[in-house]
Order: structure tokens, then C-alpha cells, then sequence
């Protein structure tokens, strides 16, 4: 992931780069590890959610590691102003996108709620405009809802969670919870989908708080990056 030195800043509509009516690159047919398609339109039945929570390799496995009702996930840009982004135009800060999660399930097997707890414990969502030692606006908190009911459930969740991070010691949240109609999701490169699962030694820089989010949600679903994959304290690029 890039690191700038400077204070991250949104850029507005105006200053946006301007992209392009179609995208730059093409995105691979299936998911590597579930096997299913990763664009739509997708089986009567399916719901989506998408999740912003740093860099988007980890944050994808934490989703498609889940035991069940999970039926394919993929990684893109959503949340700025310029059309079909590239990742190099996104690392500039210059299109307002944020890095998120796709993820495509099956609510009559795993909730949305059990989602939002895996998003909660899986980053710090106390930063800003960063995640570790990642820096920038593609990196903030975000969750996009796609109906009233997700929207509600994840400020439940917000607020739930806010209460037990002050309890902790940790300041305010700032996640954006904004719904997702007007925010196009674009998918981001074939080379980022399912990266860890190509590069299973390959950097994730999520740790999460060590925070549990419990009742009303349900617990114990969020899962770290495993040892040894993150890069030194230094290292601000992947």
C-alpha cells in the first residue's frame, strides 16, 4: 500500500480525476477460493454488503474465511467522485474512493449483524484517514449500505460498538455510514481480487483493536491475520 506524508485530504467533485466512462482493466470470472462468479447479477436470494476497513487484501479474507453464507466477495473502490478508478489513481487521493469489500451472502445463513461484528474487530475504526501504518483517504472507515435495515443495524451496531471502545480506552469512531445508492462500487484490479489467497504470505496489515463487540451481535467470528505476514513497523507500501 502507498503512504504519503502529507495530511490526507478528500478531494472534492472539482478536483476529483476525471476517469473514464469504461473501466481500464478486466476482472477475472471467479472467485478463487469459493468458486463463484465475483460481478452480478447474483442469485435470487443474495444480499450485498460492502465494508471499508484498510487494505483491502486482508479485510477480503476476513470475509471469505467466514465457515458459511458467504457466497463470493471481491475487492474495489467505492465512496469518491471519479468513474472507474484505476488503484494508481486511487493511491494519489486524487479520486475520493476509499478501498472496500464486496461481500455477496446468503442472510437466511449468516447475518448481517455477524458481518458488521467481523467488520468492527477486524481494524481500528478510531483513525481517520489511516490504518496502521497504511495513510490515506483510501484507507478510512466506511460501510455502505444497500437498504433502510442494514442501514439501521450497522448504526446499532456503530453505537454499540463506541461504547465498548470507550470503555477500552479508545476515542470516537470514525466510520462513514453512508448507503450505498450514488456511492458506485468499481471493482478494482484482477491482481487485488483475492490477493492473499494468490500471495498467502503477502502483507495484511489488519489486527483490529482486540475489542469484542458482543450482544446484540452475535461473537467470536472475527479472525486476525495470521503471524508472520505483516510487514515491519516501517514498511508502508505492498
Amino acid at each position: 500500500m502507498f503512504s504519503y506524508s502529507r495530511t490526507p485530504q478528500l478531494p472534492t467533485p472539482e478536483q476529483a480525476l476525471p476517469g473514464r466512462p469504461e473501466p481500464a482493466f478486466t476482472v477475472p470470472e471467479r472467485h478463487t477460493v469459493l468458486g463463484n462468479p465475483l460481478l452480478g447479477p447474483y442469485p435470487e436470494g443474495l444480499e450485498i454488503a460492502d465494508f471499508a476497513l484498510g487494505c483491502f487484501w486482508g479485510a477480503e479474507r476476513k470475509f471469505w474465511q467466514l465457515p458459511a453464507g458467504v457466497w463470493t466477495t471481491l475487492v474495489g473502490y467505492q465512496g469518491g467522485h471519479t468513474e472507474n478508478p484505476t488503484y494508481e489513481e486511487v493511491c494519489s487521493g486524487l479520486t475520493g474512493h476509499t478501498e472496500v469489500v464486496r461481500v455477496v451472502y446468503d442472510p437466511s445463513v449468516i447475518s448481517y449483524s455477524r458481518l458488521l461484528q467481523v467488520f468492527w474487530e477486524s481494524h481500528d475504526p478510531t483513525q481517520g484517514f489511516r490504518q496502521g501504518n497504511d495513510v490515506g483517504t483510501q484507507y478510512r472507515s466506511a460501510v455502505h449500505t444497500h437498504t433502510p435495515a442494514q442501514a439501521a443495524t450497522a448504526e446499532a451496531s456503530r453505537e454499540a460498538y463506541q461504547k465498548v471502545l470507550t470503555a477500552s480506552g479508545y476515542g470516537t469512531i470514525t466510520t462513514e455510514i453512508l448507503p450505498a445508492e450514488g456511492r458506485d462500487f468499481f471493482p478494482a484490479e484482477g491482481y487485488h481480487q483475492q490477493y492473499l489467497d494468490k500471495n498467502p504470505a503477502g502483507y495484511c496489515g489488519l489486527g483490529g483493536t482486540g475489542v469484542k463487540l458482543d450482544a446484540p451481535f452475535e461473537t467470536n467470528w472475527g479472525a486476525s491475520c495470521p503471524t508472520g505476514v505483516a510487514p515491519a513497523p516501517e514498511a508502508t507500501e505492498r
